[in-house]
């Protein structure tokens, strides 16, 4: 059973529910359509959009619609001693949604209503399977906007945002989600049900747990409900789009943009290998004879006037052609043609292994050609994609995954890589998450003493190890 066909049984309440301790128990305060057990269904839960990511076989996927139904779940997986996987709409790249075997996967997606929109305290009150683009719709009908906006923002979730502290195209200016997050209800894994944070605009009561539970991929508890601060509605942005000769002038003139004080509501870099990739996929047009494409953004009162002194210093930095976008429809298409870049490149090679890097804006330009480096050694194809405002780099590794030869170069070329960022003052993730996929990194990262102490913390709120076992370290 495909996918989408195991979805479609799922919308239908045809999941097949067998006899066992473990699914009477949890029958015992769900409904029988919130738990699926038929094998092609549970096996479209097992894992997220990362490569090389192990994932285990559930013995159930439950899907609760509220509070006290997701207290059931894991009451009954402490009293059980059953490991739950909190899932979103698995758009992850990190791993951090794969299943363990014998697990509960336990998707949130049915918990999918906006609860508030407070225009005068400019918040929205969300459940954690909202889709981050419906939530973005819904405010700006009152005139706010919910600035974080991954890639993927048509189908990823708050929740899954949340739990991976995602970013986005609009980061250089707005920040990430952790910014946004005032406030969290998080069910634990005794299923208690805990709240954390605010309202308010202010507030610096204790710790602050809210911001440990962002980024945490739903080790410590599962986020049941969210209070989000939004802002005004921006102007529209418009786009520039600059042509340079190499990735050393394109970084060169990220450097130049920054240091001259420009809040730029987007700041994009597109390489060769991915331009070519996006045209490969969907015909945009965009300039196959660059070896780097600078996108830029501004959302204030003149954007033109920004865009013209961003243009002026792309000049001169070598860019070969800087072209301003005329209207909002023309901006669009740019941008979509960024958000297009990790589906073209995957279209490469059949798979691809997507790398997280963030280093200092000033060294961007040493991982760009360090990556190039790589590339040549292991004889692959990476394109490299990048919110270059913040220095977080997506360098993707193209390969075929059915050639193991091919595959080995790939993941030693991904490790490379990560090394490479470290060794510029950077992390190995700048908005994917650790997952599987980087938990040894994660270690050389932040040494002994901070795995340590990030141990104890999971320590103190999941003694028993159940949530999302096997992630993190």
């Amino acid at each position: 059973m495909s996918r989408i066909e195991a979805r479609r049984d799922e919308d239908r309440g045809e999941g097949t529910v067998t006899a066992g301790p473990l699914v009477d128990r949890l029958l015992g305060g769900l409904p029988p359509e919130a738990v699926l057990t038929d094998p092609d269904v549970t096996a479209s839960y097992a894992h997220d959009m990362a490569s090389f990511c192990p994932a285990g076989s559930p013995a159930v996927v439950v899907l609760p619609r509220t509070v006290e139904q997701v207290q059931h779940v894991m009451r009954t997986a402490t009293e059980l001693r059953v490991p739950v996987v909190p899932q979103g709409a698995r758009t992850g790249l990190s791993g951090a949604a794969n299943a363990a075997d014998g697990c509960i996967v336990l998707s949130l997606t049915k918990m999918d209503r906006i609860l508030e929109i407070n225009p005068v305290d400019r918040i929205a009150v969300v459940e954690p399977g909202v889709v981050n683009a419906t939530l973005s719709r819904a405010v700006g009908e009152h005139g706010l906007a919910y600035p974080p906006d991954p890639s993927s923002w048509e189908t990823c979730t708050i929740g899954g945002n949340i739990g991976t502290a995602s970013g986005g195209l609009c980061c250089v200016k707005y920040g990430v989600t952790a910014e946004y997050v005032l406030g969290l209800d998080v069910v634990l894994a005794d299923g208690r049900l805990m709240s954390t944070g605010r309202r308010t605009a202010k507030g610096v009561a204790g710790y602050d747990l809210t911001r440990l539970f962002v980024g945490s991929e739903g080790s410590l508890g599962i986020v049941v409900r969210a209070v989000l601060a939004l802002r005004p509605k921006p102007p529209e942005q418009l786009v520039l789009a600059a042509e340079f000769a190499s990735g050393a002038a394109a970084c060169d003139a990220v450097c130049r943009i920054m240091a001259g004080g420009h809040v730029p509501s987007l700041l994009e870099l597109m390489d060769r290998t991915t331009v070519k990739a996006v045209n490969d996929t969907a015909r945009m047009g965009l300039p196959e004879s660059t070896e780097a494409l600078l996108l830029a953004a501004f959302d204030t009162t003149d954007p033109a006037a920004d865009l013209a002194a961003v243009g002026a210093l792309c000049e001169a930095a070598g860019a070969t052609q800087v072209v301003p976008a005329e209207d909002a429809a023309e901006s669009e298409l740019l941008l979509q043609a960024r958000r297009l870049s990790l589906v073209a490149l995957e279209a490469v090679k059949g798979t691809t292994m997507i790398d997280d890097v963030c280093v200092p804006r000033s060294r961007l330009g040493e991982l760009i050609d360090g990556v190039e480096r790589i590339a040549e050694k292991h004889r692959l194809t990476i394109g490299v994609v990048a919110h270059a405002g913040d220095g977080n780099t997506h360098p993707t590794v193209c390969f075929d995954a059915t050639d193991p030869e091919e595959s080995r170069r790939a993941r030693e070329s991904f490790d490379e890589i990560m090394a490479l960022g470290l060794e510029l003052g950077g992390t190995i993730t700048g908005e994917h998450g650790v997952g599987v996929l980087k938990k040894e990194w994660l270690a050389r990262e932040i040494g002994p003493v901070g795995v340590e102490m990030q141990r104890a913390v999971k320590q103190a709120f999941d003694p028993l190890n159940l949530l999302n076992p096997g992630k993190l370290f």
